[in-house]
């Protein structure tokens, strides 16, 4: 038989054979990245829109793509189907955790993750739990001397608005101890506004936080783990100049928000933004990334106000602002924490 009939019949009929051999295999190997999206919080859309930002960013060819959307009853269903928690995770190399809020964001959900053996994104659970809480994360800056607003806490059920106004500094910003995204938060002045502010709080949980409220210039900025060969690569500041006096819930997704960066900010200021990201980054043991938020007053310094464990990834979000802004993407950015979670 001559060679230019073998070769006929190896493209003809054996090459496609070893192509689907090869495609069937790659498929096998392919790792399996889940998406968990949605789930029982009050930033349940703006997970959603996360996880979208997300998908979008991974590449089907590289990896197997399960999308999972969790309801707000905390039924799971993987590209529309209605799965168990457990048929989800034991079919998952690697859970992308897309969950802002109670239960993806406080500990609980890292805590079945740990329990199943699953590799995911973002800090682990004590650490998670501890960056919700603004009340413990307060004492945890404290210990490593960065700077936060003075502050109580009361329960919903024991309390004296007359006695607060009278014995707290006024203006005062009332928040949720553990929400994200500025859920609930309010700014009073007044006891009428006290008033009000505590009952909206108490809306979303049963213990508040109320804070000296410092003017000055907000600033936020991003750190990731092991990124282009530093230990703790910090994004640059980003300087939020918000419609309304704080950077809150609407403001922060409405789009009406102005969000500079680089900040205008000082070369000093931006070093110390910085340091401090990292610093509050390592006092709570933050894994893979983190947001931390801040006030600069004009005489007395740099205030931490809190740190976020999951920072918002959509397309109003700060993160992939800070992202581009140092020529790098999402896209990168999302390979950059596969290859690093676990």
């Amino acid at each position: 038989m001559s060679n230019y009939l073998w070769i006929n019949i190896f493209h003809l009929i054996l090459y496609p054979l070893f192509s689907s051999y090869d495609i069937i295999m790659t498929m096998q190997t392919r790792k399996k990245i889940t998406v968990l999206r949605g789930g029982p919080s009050s930033e349940y859309e703006v997970s959603l829109k996360t996880g979208a930002s997300i998908l979008k960013a991974l590449s089907d060819e590289k990896y197997h793509i399960n999308d999972v959307a969790i309801t707000k009853d905390n039924k799971w269903f993987l590209n529309g189907l209605e799965k168990k928690p457990a048929d989800v995770l034991n079919e998952s190399d690697l859970v992308f955790n897309a969950l802002h809020g109670e239960f993806g964001e406080d500990g609980k959900l890292q805590k079945m993750l740990d329990i199943f053996g699953v590799p995911y994104t973002g800090s682990k659970n004590i650490s998670s739990a501890l960056a919700m809480n603004k009340a413990l994360a307060k004492e945890e800056y404290q210990k490593v001397n960065i700077k936060t607003p003075i502050h109580i806490e009361i329960d919903k059920d024991n309390f004296s608005i007359a006695e607060i106004f009278k014995t707290f500094p006024m203006p005062a910003v009332i928040k949720p101890i553990g929400l994200g995204s500025s859920v609930g938060i309010s700014i009073a002045r007044t006891g009428i506004e006290l008033d009000e502010a505590l009952q909206k709080a108490f809306q979303f949980a049963d213990r508040v936080m109320i804070e000296e409220f410092i003017g000055g210039k907000e600033a936020t900025c991003g750190v990731i783990d092991a990124f282009r060969g530093e230990d703790l690569y910090t994004l640059f500041p980003v300087e939020i100049i918000p419609e309304s006096d704080f950077f809150d819930y609407e403001a922060k997704y409405g789009g009406g928000t102005q969000e500079i960066c680089p900040g205008n900010f000082s070369e000093s200021e931006k070093i110390e933004l910085q340091n401090l990201a990292k610093k509050a980054h390592q006092a709570l043991g933050m894994r893979h990334y983190s947001r931390s938020d801040f006030i600069i007053h004009p005489k007395r310094g740099i205030y931490i106000l809190e740190t976020n464990s999951l920072p918002g990834l959509t397309e109003e979000s700060l993160f992939p602002k800070s992202l581009k802004a140092v020529g790098s993407s999402l896209e990168e950015f999302v390979e950059h924490l596969i290859s690093i979670a676990k």
